[in-house]
Formats: C-alpha cells, structure tokens, sequence
C-alpha cells in the first residue's frame, strides 16, 4: 500500500477540525482530515449545548475573547451558504438580585471593551416584557441580540461535506498512533495506513495532549471537564425565546435555559472535572443540580416533560485560554488545544487564525477559483406544502415517514446515509430521527433496514455508534427454523 502524501493534514474532525479543513479547502492543496471514531462529530462536538455567544464573558485580550467575536460575526453568512440549523435569537444574562446588577453592568462594559455591539441593560419590567415566562422575582438582565443557537453537529457535518465537495479527504476510524518528524514533514502512523504530511494541525479534543507528545511536545497539558445536559419535549417551544443565563462562575457561564434550533428546550451544563476520559453518563446528581438552578430562572419547567439526557467531555487547559500556536518542537506542527467554551462559537475564526499560522510556517497557499462555499440539504418538515408535493412526486420515498414523532422521510435517511453516516447515530444526528417523544421506540427497526439496504450489510452489523454497539445478534425465525432442521435430521 502506498503512503498518501498530503500537505496539511487534520488530526480530530469536531467543530474545531472540521472549521479548519473547510477554510483550508478554499487554497489549492493536498488535505486529510483523520478522525478515530466511526463518524465526524462523535467526539466532544456531538454534547455541545449548541450556543452561538456573543462575547460578553470573556477576558479582554484574551484569544477566547478575540475569536469568540470574530466568530459570532461569521455564523449569519456561514448559515446562508452551508444550510446548518442555526438561529440569532438573542441572550439575556439574568440578575436574580439588586446586588447583582452592578455585576451585570460590569459584565457589559467587558462585553463592549471586547467589541460585542447592541448590549443593553434591562430593568425588571423590560426583562419580562421581552421573556414573560422568566421568574417574577428577577432583578433585571443584559441583552447581546448577536448571540444564537445552532445545532453542533450539524454545523460540523456541513462544514466536513463542503469541504470534501472541495477536494479535501476525510477518513474516519483512523486513530493516530505515532509522528515521526522527517526533513520535509512528517510520517503519521495510524491504525489504517502510514500518511506522510508537510504540516499537521492538532485538533484532537480531549486527546490533543497525547497527540502533540507524539513529536515530544508535553506542553500541552489537558483536563476533562463534563457537563449533563437535560432536554425537554418539543410542545415547549417559545417557553424561551432566547438563551437565558446567570451571572458566570469563576470555572462556567452557570446553568442555562437554551431555546434550541429544532424548538425544543435544553437545561444545563453542569462543570466537574472528571479523570476518566470515558465517563459520559448523567446522574440524579446532576439533574438534581441542574434543574434546581433552572427552575430559579424558568418556574414552569416540569420533570415530566423530561425527554432525555446525555453529557459530553471538555477538554480544558491550564491557562484560561486557548492554546493556539505553533509547537516549539516544530514550527509546522500547529496545536490547536484547550478549546473549551467558547470554542464552537469560535471555530470559524479559529479556522482563519490557523491559516494565518500554516502560511507563516513556510506553506505556499493560493487561492481556487473554482472554490464552491455552498451545501444544501433537504429537511422535509420545512418545506411548504407545495414544495412537499413536488419532492414526493418526484421520489416517493420523500412521501414514506419514518420517523413520526419527527417528521423524518425515508428519503432524508437515504440521503444521510449516502452523505456518510454508518450508524444509527449517524442517521440520528444528521437526520433528528430517533430524537422525539419516543426516542426511536418506533422509528429504529425502519432505520436499521435503511441502512442494511444502503450501506449492503446485514443488519445484525448495523451498529449504535460504531463496533461494540450492534443491537441485533441475528434472524431469530431463521435460526429456529435451521435448529428444527437439524433436529428433525438427528430424529
């Protein structure tokens, strides 16, 4: 087999990875994007809470606080020409005091130093006036109109199919194993095949750490931080209409009511560092914590709309800041590490930030002119009744509903399919079958056929998320009727 030989080359394909080979798909050279697991997002990316900040929270001169801005600025126009779900609905920082508003003007003067524009003080009456769902109790907020939501895995599929419609190369499954500096570059051992790359960008998450040791960098240094996050029915819709805050922690922005894209509405983060690397599960503890703060915020919030939970992993560093620059051990081995919030809000202008590095490490980039930034995708429940009718009557299969509680056709789960997911949480996340009242209780066994169909697999080999997470061990009426067989034979 012969070693591909690439001239940037991306190790992690969450939102960070994936912001960076999409802007890199814009010059004309060779580019990988490597990701271990079985699909793009299914790292840290996939339990983002989805919010697009505005600014106000971070610390003046800081990276965090340069790039969250330029970011946000990027999220309208990138939304336009990749399709992603995505909103700019505003977000309010709530004073639960008197006391606390004094914090609240601080926390504007900091958010206008770093050049967030449209920050306004509200008192008690206009803060209801704008959400009148909020507690009667609360002193008063803080409107950033630029703030908003997106859905985080769907920006990291459109940023990863632009680019690969652009020339890039992805591969999933592929796992980093060793780097080996050579005159010219580098040679990437990986589980699948050696690659030889001329700059590598370590994008790797949690991992970025074990990554950047890999040439002898120990300077990153890397903690998990995990957060549970809680999702509520869809029939809530409009509860909020922006995303409400607390006043921050000095270790978070605090707990959150987040009006999401799809209409739902999400409750969370809990922050506690955690030392295993595989600890993804929720907890009454959490819950516990995360809905007592809610409800100090949104009263009418009940348990029994509670539709699910998940929780996902934060890769933090030790400065309070990004950690974006090139390694000391090599000037074309570019880490891009400790991306935690605001880092999704970030990406796009990380993105741009690291261009700026891979030229100055010696890189000649020059510009396509046949770059192509558009990417479209159909979602059925959002078109109207007259442009439903023409796509059924062109394929039916956009007619045949899968997924009830979500509206999701058979047509778009074939489509997710041949956009690359392999997985029942691939087609889940790309498609949000699975991710209504039901939970999939329905829609799984369809899903399943689908993708056996597409992908030419048994679906005893159609698995939740990658291998170890198959959920079906064979044809129990063939198998009955081979041991009848085989008795009747033995008789």
């Amino acid at each position: 087999m012969s070693t591909p030989e690439v001239d940037v080359l991306v190790v992690g394909a969450g939102v960070v990875g994936a912001a960076l080979i999409r802007e890199l798909s814009r010059y004309e050279l060779k580019l990988l994007l490597v990701e271990k697991e079985v699909d793009v997002s299914f790292g840290t990316s996939k339990a983002n809470s989805g919010i697009v900040h505005s600014g106000i929270h971070d610390q003046t001169g800081t990276l965090k606080a340069q790039l969250c801005v330029r970011g946000c600025q990027l999220f309208p126009e990138l939304a336009a020409e990749l399709g992603f779900l995505y909103k700019q609905n505003g977000a309010v920082v709530v004073a639960r005091s008197r006391e606390e508003l004094v914090k609240l003007e601080k926390l504007a003067e900091n958010g206008r130093a770093n050049g967030v524009k449209g920050l306004s003080l509200l008192s008690r009456e206009e803060l209801r006036r704008l959400e009148p769902n909020l507690s009667a109790e609360l002193a008063g907020g803080l409107l950033a109109p630029s703030g908003g939501i997106v859905v985080p895995f769907d920006l990291v599929f459109a940023l990863t199919e632009n680019a690969v419609a652009n020339g890039a190369k992805l591969l999933v499954g592929t796992e980093v194993l060793g780097i080996k500096e050579e005159k010219d570059g580098f040679l990437v051992r990986t589980n699948r095949q050696p690659i030889r790359a001329k700059v590598i960008v370590n994008a790797a998450g949690l991992y970025g750490g074990e990554v950047a040791a890999m040439i002898g960098d120990h300077s990153i240094q890397l903690y998990a931080r995990k957060g549970e996050e809680y999702l509520f029915d869809r029939k809530l819709e409009g509860l909020v209409r922006r995303t409400v805050f607390p006043l921050p922690s000095a270790i978070s922005k605090g707990i959150l009511v987040i009006p999401t894209v799809d209409g739902n509405i999400m409750i969370g983060p809990t922050a506690h560092r955690v030392d295993n690397d595989d600890d993804l599960g929720t907890s009454l503890a959490g819950w516990n914590e995360i809905y007592t703060e809610a409800r100090k915020l949104v009263p009418a919030l009940q348990p029994a709309d509670l539709i699910t939970a998940f929780a996902g992993l934060r890769a933090v560093g030790t400065t309070g800041d990004f950690l974006i620059a090139p390694s000391h051990v090599s000037p074309r081995f570019i880490n891009a590490a400790g991306i935690e919030s605001p880092g999704l809000t970030a990406a796009p202008a990380i993105a741009e930030y690291i261009v700026e590095l891979i030229k100055d490490s010696g890189l000649k980039l020059r510009r396509k002119r046949e770059f192509n930034p558009i990417r479209s995708v159909v979602r059925l429940r959002d078109l109207n009744p007259r442009e439903q009718a023409a796509l059924m009557q062109k394929d039916p299969a956009y007619g045949q509903i899968i997924c009830r509680c979500e509206m999701v056709s058979a047509g778009e789960i074939r489509d997710a399919i041949r956009r690359g997911a392999t997985t029942l949480d691939g087609v889940k996340l790309r498609t949000r079958s699975g991710m209504g009242r039901c939970q999939g209780g329905f829609c799984t066994p369809k899903i399943i056929r689908l993708l056996s169909d597409e992908l030419g697999l048994p679906p005893e080999r159609i698995s939740k998320n990658g291998p170890g997470s198959e959920l079906l061990f064979g044809r129990l009426r063939e198998d009955q009727e081979e041991t009848a067989k085989e008795e009747k034979q033995h008789a």
